[in-house]
């Protein structure tokens, strides 16, 4: 097998998705000089419309996706013995190219619980500052004005999410809120805004807006379709990459591995997936993944691969009244909508063009009538972990104008109850290992449901969206496919309705069956929401830790990992805030070690 020995680049990053790009496109503007590389497996997403039109969401999730990597779990009991599947971006940008562009920001008191040097929130709340441009309200303190990200309302306001609030904040007995996410308020509903720009429409990602738009530098280079095994380390320091040809990007290419080398610096930045393979086939690991898998062990580092985390999402599909706007004609592609939205959107970046079908939520916290109904199993959690951080949300609810099931469900309007948990107990782990044959294959642990408190918000989440939509004035009724199956003759049977019940109708009382199949339906249907993190944690390397607080990989210099598998603790958002707040961070340290003015 030829190998082929290309030009040395500076910097070298092991993979170009969102933190990549960030930091890429930040340490080019600081100084344009450096010789910067970006090897992506996925493709090129430039001014491609299923990346910059919002509405495609739905595109990136079908099972014949390439922008996406279907990353297959280990069937677990707590899922009833199903293997779950995570997706991951695999595309030029990574997540910010394919995710919802939802905009949520963690906590500030999550930052401080890291207990990192460096990485308190009142050094990073200038960072969040930088990166974004908020047009939604002008002069909040925590909020930026001027950064290359945008957030905005997006394309048009669907009414369907207005009801959420109004029910909300009546049958629910929250307040409402202008922001929820100046990094302090929870437990209110708000409108929920978009990583859109607000002019132009498009989606607001990290590869256009700090990378492409930095087409005129030709000493930083994106390298598409190429796949980094493993980093290249002599005596102790990385020097380069090995890489190949994606055979998914580009079919039929010659899979012989290539070799660059990098004179100042390797960033591995292939996200909580790839980046603990990338270090444990550059013999970085521990002991026993290594060993299996016949590669000789540089660097001890057991917690390589460990501290998997995630959120946990439901989706629970709704009836729409007939007169409702929603997302459903656009994702099923009906041709009149599609010409009309798209010639406005191209006018003037308005329409459903510029949608996601989100837009409105509440970061939620249970009262104290809400934790006697949970009952004990969370109590020990809500005591430990919750009640004494009070801007600390358990879940996320969030209604949607629409199903993007569209190739399953009859064509009318539908809507959407999503909720997800934001910090659950369990934890899993991504290895390499080897395949029969002797290929290689994914040894991929969720943890999801592991604990027994992990279920319990989501059945009690079920049961209070399922209130707030049946009083939502646009409800019709279940789509019954979607929700538990419940025993017959129950008051929770679900199926169509003439239309909402009054706000002060009674609750539906649910049985101890009818429980045993809410739980039952979770443990059959939770799913990632695509916010893995936590494999290459920065902790002490005494407590399973791979990267210090300047991001160096322990016992290897000249090497680095930048993205969110270096997230120690999960973190109570939508991820993409906290990516694109470790690539401006990541930017300023490299920037720093090499004497480079970042101001």
């Amino acid at each position: 097998m030829s190998h082929q020995i290309l030009s040395d680049f500076d910097i070298i990053f092991a993979g170009g998705g969102t933190t990549a790009c960030v930091v890429a496109g930040r340490l080019a503007s600081y100084d344009p000089s450096l010789r910067i590389l970006i090897l992506e497996a996925g493709q090129h997403t430039l001014n491609k419309d299923a990346h910059v039109q919002p509405w495609q969401i739905p595109t990136h999730q079908a099972p014949t996706s390439t922008s996406v990597t279907f990353n297959i779990g280990n069937p677990t009991p707590h899922l009833n013995d199903r293997a779950p599947v995570v997706l991951s971006g695999r595309c030029v940008g990574g997540g910010s190219c394919v995710n919802f562009m939802v905009y949520t920001r963690a906590p500030a008191s999550d930052f401080d619980d890291w207990g990192v040097d460096g990485w308190e929130s009142k050094n990073l709340i200038p960072l969040m500052k930088k990166l974004e441009t908020y047009e939604v309200q002008p002069d909040r303190p925590t909020h930026g004005y001027d950064g290359p990200i945008k957030v905005s309302t997006g394309g048009c306001k669907l009414s369907l999410c207005d009801e959420f609030i109004q029910v909300g904040t009546t049958y629910h007995k929250r307040q409402y809120a202008d922001d929820t996410n100046d990094l302090e308020t929870c437990n209110t509903y708000m409108s929920w805004y978009s990583y859109i720009d607000g002019t132009t429409g498009r989606r607001s990602d990290a590869a256009h807006n700090y990378l492409y738009n930095q087409a005129h530098n030709l000493n930083i280079q994106v390298w598409d379709g190429k796949r980094v095994k493993r980093v290249i380390v002599e005596n102790k320091r990385a020097v380069g990459v090995e890489f190949t040809s994606d055979p998914i990007s580009f079919p039929g290419t010659d899979q012989s591995p290539s070799t660059v080398r990098a004179s100042k610096l390797v960033v591995v930045s292939a996200g909580a997936f790839g980046s603990p393979g990338i270090l444990e086939r550059s013999g970085i690991g521990a002991e026993a993944v290594l060993k299996r898998c016949g590669i000789e062990q540089l660097v001890n580092l057991p917690g390589v691969g460990e501290n998997y985390q995630d959120h946990n999402l439901l989706y629970v599909p709704y009836l729409a009244a007939d007169e409702v706007v929603t997302m459903d004609a656009l994702w099923r592609g009906e041709e009149s909508i599609l010409r009309e939205s798209l010639a406005q959107w191209y006018s003037n970046g308005k329409s459903l063009i510029a949608q996601n079908g989100l837009d409105s939520k509440i970061k939620w916290r249970p009262d104290d009538e809400e934790l006697k109904v949970m009952g004990s199993a969370f109590q020990p959690r809500w005591k430990e972990f919750f009640r004494d951080r009070p801007d600390k949300a358990v879940a996320i609810f969030a209604a949607g104008a629409g199903c993007s099931l569209r190739n399953i469900l009859p064509p009318r309007n539908y809507m959407t109850a999503s909720y997800y948990t934001l910090y659950p107990v369990s934890v899993g782990s991504v290895h390499i290992n080897t395949t029969e044959n002797g290929g290689e294959r994914m040894d991929f642990t969720t943890g999801f449901l592991d604990d027994p408190s992990d279920i319990v918000p989501l059945n009690f989440a079920y049961k209070k969206l399922r209130e707030i939509f049946r009083r939502m004035p646009s409800y019709r009724g279940e789509v019954s496919a979607g929700h538990p199956i419940f025993p017959e003759g129950s008051a929770a049977f679900c199926g169509e309705a003439s239309g909402p019940v009054e706000l002060n109708a009674p609750d539906i009382v649910y049985t101890a069956e009818d429980d045993e199949a809410i739980a039952k339906f979770h443990r059959d249907h939770m799913q990632t929401t695509w916010h893995s993190l936590g494999t290459c944690a920065m902790k002490p390397e005494a407590d399973q830790g791979v990267v210090d607080a300047r991001l160096n990989v322990y016992g290897v210099s000249n090497l680095k990992v930048a993205d969110m598998s270096i997230t120690p603790l999960n973190v109570g958002t939508n991820t993409y805030s906290t990516a694109l707040l470790i690539g401006e961070r990541a930017a300023m340290i490299i920037a720093e070690d090499l004497g480079i003015d970042c101001i």
